[in-house]
């Protein structure tokens, strides 16, 4: 076999695996749009809450943790407009380092004017991991339900960098009871200038917030959280400590938002995604927040979903402790970013050596020994599925941004895959060093708060 048939067969070989393993993804993808749109269809989404229906205040009892690591920058800024935004009856619990003492500081700032926020100090020289800050925050509340006597009804999840909504405590007031799990839509930040990597997670997570978890939702699978904008009925938080024998928050996982959802699942508690309006157009009560606009900042952050969810999650969390289908194709949803990222690598490598076989053979002369490209009506599949996957990206994000941001949702899409590219190889460094035995470490990202946020 010669040299220009021996690239011949590898292009074809190359080409028919990416054709059959992206017309494979596109028809996963394509039966959750149905079920969304045969859902909606059907019986709507939701959860039964209009705006009009939220209490004047929240009356329960709650607490809301926020664990930082080197935030100085950012917590100071946030915990002001929470405390101006939100009422009713909360401590924030604001976790910090003892080697932190920016962080610290900032806190204190805070917590000398507002007797809401109680500084709770991890004596553990930081970055361990965010498990590890939200169970001191557990056990500081733990300790002063304890003391006062009183009852605290659920516990609120937010980052260091959340804009936290108005709105958000009277939801979960009005859901956590119906529900043991609430998980708020998460809605990135837009800023002007920087919209072509940040702008990935925009698109990302409207169409993520807007139809997959909602569907997800009513498919009654296992919700996965977000780690902000969600709330736990303490109650739940407190079985999940029995049944760890310890605390609620695993402090070996690099996800515990992703982990505890599954395992508040598996332990029957209810969980609800809530879409509910907020009376502004196309709002909806969310958690806003500035996502990574560096290349570099994104992969480390998309790296760490990656070796937590599509690796360590096979292992640790395992397929559907209740049995379901739906579950485990959920799970197996969760756990494909690896094996796409291998299709899209050899979908890219195929196209380029099929450029230089045609080359090779123009110049030599050649006429072809091996039919190098897929069948037809396979390749005409790919191409209708990554249109109806472009179609629907554009429509999730003209919902929720409108039409500036759609239009440019197509050339992000390809630039949120090379992103994805060069995260898989990093994710796959980190899992094989946990497997050999290095402790995971919070690999955290620079934050930045909005300079124009109001309190109101």
């Amino acid at each position: 076999m010669g040299s220009l048939e021996l690239l011949e067969v590898v292009t074809r070989e190359l080409m028919l695996f990416a054709a059959v393993g992206l017309l494979i993804g596109g028809i996963d993808d394509i039966a959750v749009d149905l079920l969304f749109f045969a859902r909606r269809a059907w019986r709507g989404f939701g959860v039964g809450l209009a705006h009009a229906d939220l209490p004047a205040a929240p009356v329960s009892r709650m607490a809301i943790f926020v664990p930082a690591w080197q935030e100085a920058a950012v917590i100071g800024p946030m915990l002001r407009t929470l405390l101006a935004r939100l009422g009713g009856d909360y401590t924030v619990y604001a976790v910090a380092y003892a080697n932190d003492p920016a962080t610290i500081g900032a806190i204190q700032d805070v917590a000398r004017d507002a007797a809401r926020v109680r500084l709770v100090v991890n004596p553990h020289p930081g970055p361990t991991t965010k498990a590890d800050n939200l169970n001191r925050a557990w056990a500081a509340l733990r300790a002063d339900d304890d003391a006062a006597g009183t009852r605290t009804r659920f516990v609120v999840l937010h980052d260091a960098e959340d804009v936290v909504h108005a709105d958000e405590l009277r939801v979960f007031d009005a859901l956590i009871g119906r529900f043991d799990v609430v998980q708020l839509p998460v809605r990135p930040l837009v800023r002007q200038g920087v919209r072509l990597i940040a702008g990935t997670y925009s698109d990302s997570f409207a169409e993520s917030h807007a139809k997959t978890l909602v569907i997800r939702a009513a498919l009654g699978a296992s919700m996965p959280l977000a780690g902000v904008g969600c709330a736990i009925a303490t109650d739940a938080l407190a079985a999940i400590a029995r049944a760890r024998g310890g605390a609620p928050f695993d402090p070996s996982s690099l996800v515990e938002d992703y982990e505890i959802g599954l395992r508040l699942s598996e332990l029957r508690f209810r969980s609800a995604f809530a879409r509910v309006p907020d009376g502004t157009r196309r709002g909806v009560v969310a958690t806003g927040e500035y996502f990574p606009d560096t290349l570099g900042a994104a992969v480390r952050q998309k790296a760490r979903w990656m070796a937590g969810i599509a690796l360590a999650g096979w292992d640790r969390t395992g397929w559907s402790a209740r049995g379901g289908v739906v579950d485990a194709w959920m799970r197996m949803r969760d756990r494909r970013a690896l094996l796409a990222m291998l299709i899209l690598a050899a979908a890219y490598v195929s196209a380029v050596l099929y450029a230089v076989v045609l080359v090779a053979q123009d110049v030599l002369g050649a006429a072809p020994r091996v039919a190098v490209s897929p069948p037809a009506a396979l390749l005409a599949a790919n191409v209708a599925l990554l249109g109806w996957r472009m179609a629907m990206r554009v429509a999730c994000t003209w919902r929720v941004y409108g039409a500036r941001e759609a239009a440019i949702a197509p050339l992000r899409f390809f630039v949120g895959n090379a992103i994805d590219l060069a995260a898989s190889t990093l994710a796959l460094k980190r899992y094989v060093a946990t497997l050999r035995g290095a402790p995971p470490v919070w690999d955290k990202t620079e934050h930045e708060f909005p300079a124009d946020v109001h309190a109101g």
